[in-house]
């Protein structure tokens, strides 16, 4: 599956929290709240995080929705 840029994923690998940056190839660009270093993950290991995830690591309002406010 792939996800807009600015989607919050899961990767299931990990098992950290990050915000879709891009695709590269058959990889994905996350980074996680707050900024620091991106990581890559397979598109498959990802998954939508919940609110409860996105609100557990502090992400809210705008940021939450990738910058979509509905």
């Amino acid at each position: 599956m792939t996800y807009r840029e600015g989607t919050w994923v899961i990767d299931s690998v990990s098992g950290r929290l990050g915000q879709v940056m891009g695709e590269f190839g058959q990889r994905v660009a996350l980074r996680g709240p707050g900024g620091g270093t991106e990581w890559e993950a397979d598109p498959v290991a990802l998954r939508l995080a919940t609110r409860a995830e996105r609100e557990a690591a502090g992400v809210r309002g705008a940021e939450a929705t990738g910058g979509v406010v509905a």
